[in-house]
């Protein structure tokens, strides 16, 4: 299915009720702010969709609550019991549901609270981190809580299960996440990224498995480091299960922002997933899933933030050595995404796992050679883990203008990649989008992910042009980003022009150090021969300070040299923009 037809999928019957819905906002005005609405719609059509999916059970459950609480069963027993009753991986034991609340409006605070008090354990950790008690409390001061809830017990708010499916009900979700994220304008990207994005990443990862799905099936798992509202996993998940009804995908993923958190996790549960694998907390400091392995890994971690709030914990990781997650090294303390990066390798399967991961230009090439941030690039080229980095055009995410980059890394390339990394120039493959989102001008439709998929998959040195659309490959060895920094010294000499030795070796001038950039395929005695020697015949390399650094010049690998314009057809546009002007003074003036 294009990704055409899977956006089409969001289509206006589920944008309507998605708008229906958001209109219920009206009544918030001037009590919320207009990005606030979502604290409100959110959770309430959360609630809603449970609701309505539980009406069935409803007394059934609340009987079997009673009956376990005289046999007093508790705990997980508990909980699996009232599932079963339930249908569902929830329940809600209160007596009241949105019928009954807005049945008796003179004591809908009370009997609120009572019924979010019944939902089981699941259901209130959502409830907590939307910080809904606080909403709550202002809906009640403002008045507003009995007409909301009445609101969303009109038809037009119906999700019960036999009117919208999982998977339209989650549509309606994102589509109420996106009027949430796009009322915050130039904060979206913070915890939205836009489906264009993430279908690129998703059709990369599965790439080489997609014939082998379509024919058997897959059973995979995937993670989300940093997941805000979890559409990246949800837009996996509809790609597998596109290639084939046989493929089943398990998510797991852990996001630091308590609101996005929840929303990640009721959406989860919305489309009947695994909302038990949505965990809150921070990725870098407390990573809940030490010892996992997942087959595809797609992640947008934050870029430009530092890490000094996570600095002990990552910093004693780190001295566990590939223990740990950070064994390599450790970047700037001022941009932490590196770290997600490799957060992302030491989860990744061995000998299969998979991992898109978008990353800002500073990836690529900052820190000096020996630097943690260059370690980390020579610990996946050297590895053998990057099989291609993509350049994408600038002014696609909601929050960034900037240029940035889809890693593409892996265990196990197959054999025709082994040793080698692909870079594609995608920076000029887009189309214009008629309304601008915050930062966000260009959009990836389904040509621009075609082109770059075959520039992918074809895995040589070409420039593809269709409809405008251009992409450029270049295939390059691992041991081709790499280089040696070796210090050179100027020798001591006496008055005969022979170097000084102290001990056997020669002693260097002081001041004189320099330094120079080796490529590895290069032998480093030659290069002095040529590059250095001729110039100062008494050079010489102090091998101890040598250091070994990686970077990725990405842009001077596709720089396009254009000649600027010879000084006659400069002579000549001059001559025709002083003839413009005088033909504008005569009709401004006339012959005077």
């Amino acid at each position: 299915m294009s990704i055409t037809e899977l956006q089409k999928q969001t289509n206006a019957n589920i944008q309507a009720k998605a708008n229906l819905i958001w209109e219920i906002a009206t009544h918030l005005v001037g009590l919320f702010k207009p990005h606030e609405y979502g604290k409100v719609i959110l959770p309430m059509t959360v609630l809603k969709r449970f609701d309505d999916a539980l009406k069935p059970t409803k007394a059934a459950v609340v009987e079997m609550s009673k009956k376990l609480d005289t046999q007093q069963v508790e705990g997980v027993i508990r909980d699996g019991i009232l599932c079963n009753v339930s249908g569902y991986d929830f329940y809600n034991t209160s007596n009241f549901d949105f019928a009954r609340l807005i049945a008796d409006p003179d004591n809908v605070e009370s009997n609120f609270d009572a019924y979010l008090k019944g939902f089981s354990s699941n259901i209130k950790d959502i409830i907590e981190n939307f910080d809904f008690a606080s909403t709550v409390n202002l809906m009640v001061k403002g008045g507003v809580l009995f007409l909301t809830l009445q609101e969303f017990n009109s038809a037009k708010a119906d999700m019960s299960p036999e009117k919208i499916t999982s998977a339209d009900m989650g549509y309606i979700f994102e589509e109420l996440i996106r009027k949430f994220s796009e009322s915050y304008d130039e904060q979206a990207g913070a915890h939205f990224t836009s489906r264009d994005i993430i279908y690129l990443m998703t059709e990369l990862l599965v790439a080489p498995e997609k014939a082998e799905i379509v024919a058997e099936g897959c059973t995979k798992t995937a993670y989300d480091m940093a997941m805000g509202t979890s559409q990246m996993l949800g837009c996996l998940t509809e790609r597998l299960q596109s290639i084939s009804n046989e493929a089943t995908l398990t998510c797991f993923g852990q996001e630091f922002n308590p609101e996005t958190y929840a929303i990640a996790k009721a959406d989860m549960l919305i489309k009947g997933g695994n909302a038990s694998g949505m965990k809150f907390g921070d990725t870098l400091s407390e990573d809940a899933f030490t010892g996992y392995e997942f087959d595809y890994i797609i992640s947008n971690p934050p870029f430009g933030i530092d890490w000094k709030r996570e600095k002990t914990q990552v910093e004693n990781e780190a001295k566990q050595g590939y223990d740990g997650r950070f064994g390599p090294g450790l970047p700037a303390i001022s941009d932490g995404q590196m770290l997600f990066m490799l957060n992302g390798v030491k989860k990744m399967k061995e000998s299969s796992g998979r991992m898109t991961i978008i990353q800002n230009g500073s990836s690529l090439f900052t820190g000096d050679a020996g630097s943690g941030a260059s370690e980390i690039r020579r610990y996946v080229l050297e590895g053998d883990m990057v099989e291609a980095i993509i350049q994408l055009p600038t002014d696609l995410f909601y929050n960034t203008g900037i240029s940035t980059y889809i890693w593409l890394l892996s265990k196990g390339k197959p054999m025709h990649r082994s040793g080698k990394v692909q870079l594609i120039d995608a920076s000029k493959c887009f189309t214009k989008r008629r309304k601008n989102i915050g930062s966000k001008r260009v959009d990836l439709d389904d040509a621009c992910v075609d082109l770059i998929l075959r520039a992918y998959e074809e895995f040589t040195d070409e420039i593809y042009e269709e409809s405008g659309l251009v992409v450029e490959s270049k295939v390059f060895d691992n041991s081709y980003f790499g280089f040696t920094k070796v210090t050179v010294e100027t020798a001591q000499v006496d008055d005969s022009g022979k170097p000084l030795l102290k001990r056997g070796k020669k002693q260097p001038l002081k001041g004189a150090s320099d330094t120079e950039i080796i490529p590895l395929s290069e032998d480093i005695e030659a290069y002095m021969a040529k590059n250095v020697l001729p110039y100062n015949p008494h050079a010489y390399i102090d091998p101890a300070k040598d250091k070994i650094g990686y970077e990725v010049p990405f842009t001077r690998l596709f720089y396009k040299f254009v000649a600027p314009p010879s000084s006659d057809s400069i002579f000549e546009e001059i001559k025709e923009l002083e003839a413009e002007e005088t033909k504008l003074m005569k009709e401004l003036f006339g012959h005077a």
